[in-house]
């Protein structure tokens, strides 16, 4: 079965040409083909330049996330030869795409990878309190979502891949931002911050409220709600706070790894007929409404983009920080 994000993202690295860097991280066997899996960057390559990711893809069934990637790449692309604007910020910002994490998982139309493994389940990271049953990660069955993989065995070759990109591309810079793509939680958009394991406010927290406010107080009418994730339910093996537990920080480095989840059940409630089919929950099945949800959230891309490019005049530092910890612990973590 052959896989139209994979192929629309090879026709944009195609178009591309010599002005993308290309690597292919690890291949995926399927039906007698090695599929590859991503990773692609351009803009500044100098170790102490700022950074972007985003990442697409890891859930199979959330082909959205992986489109908003590879839309918002190809929009990139098409603009190389004349917007001046996006040629001098390059010049300043690492970028990085990593829009199919998990193409396995996503001609099989399944949440985990072809071998039944949730990719973000998968890290080797305990929460340290109650999960949800199954939601929350299992070690009893590759045959039931959210699947572990076996205890003391090694990280899936995709959950692998991810983490060596993070740690070469992001990783180690004075500051770097990720944004996951998926979909498929409630009726609103959503970003999440770390952790999930745990409820305990992340280190970086007061960057986090620095970041919401910038982009609060430039996008009035946003249609998002930052929030940690442990505010909905705590989970086993969350890659992201894996990495960011290994992120280096001893010379004040930032990383801030983003999850976006958009909010499909809104697409249900416009057409319940969804329901019918498995990928309907995930994902818009009528096409104008897919491309609303692929404009919908290019403000976001283009703000992550900027944002790291220009961290060194809003991460905040000394009492500006401790007070944007203040406020972070009252907005997010008050009674």
């Amino acid at each position: 079965m052959p896989l139209p994000e994979l192929a629309q993202l090879e026709r944009v690295i195609a178009a591309a040409g010599a002005e993308l860097e290309v690597r292919v991280e690890c291949t995926v066997p399927h039906e007698g083909r090695d599929m590859p899996v991503y990773v692609l960057a351009l803009g500044n390559a100098a170790a102490d330049a700022p950074a972007v990711g985003f990442f697409g893809g890891v859930h199979g069934l959330e082909r959205i996330g992986a489109r908003v990637v590879i839309a918002f790449l190809d929009s990139v692309v098409a603009r190389l030869d004349w917007d001046v604007a996006l040629r001098a910020l390059l010049q300043q910002v690492r970028l990085v795409f990593m829009p199919l994490v998990n193409p396995g998982g996503m001609v099989g139309n399944t949440r985990a990878n072809p071998a039944g493994v949730d990719l973000m389940r998968n890290a080797p990271v305990e929460a340290l309190d109650r999960v949800p049953f199954l939601v929350g990660g299992q070690r009893i069955s590759a045959g039931l979502p959210w699947y572990r993989g076996r205890a003391g065995a090694a990280m899936e070759p995709e959950s692998r891949a991810l983490c060596a990109a993070v740690e070469r591309e992001l990783h180690g810079r004075p500051f770097s931002l990720a944004l996951d793509c998926h979909s498929g939680f409630g009726m609103r958009d959503r970003i999440w911050f770390p952790y999930a394991h745990c409820r305990t406010p992340m280190p970086q927290l007061a960057e986090v409220h620095a970041l919401h406010e910038i982009f609060r107080r430039s996008h009035a009418c946003h249609p998002y709600e930052f929030e940690p994730q442990s505010r909905h339910y705590l989970a086993h093996g969350d890659l992201w706070d894996h990495l960011h537990r290994r992120a280096p920080s001893g010379r004040g480095e930032v990383f801030l790894p983003l999850t976006l989840e958009m909010g499909s059940w809104l697409w249900v409630k416009k057409n319940p007929r969804q329901l019918l089919r498995r990928e309907g929950i995930f994902n818009p099945q009528i096409e104008h409404r897919e491309q609303r949800v692929l404009r919908r959230h290019v403000p976001l891309l283009e703000f992550m983009l900027r944002a790291a490019a220009g961290f060194r005049r809003w991460v905040p530092a000394g009492v500006q920080r401790d007070a944007h910890h203040r406020l972070a612990l009252k907005r997010w973590y008050g009674p």
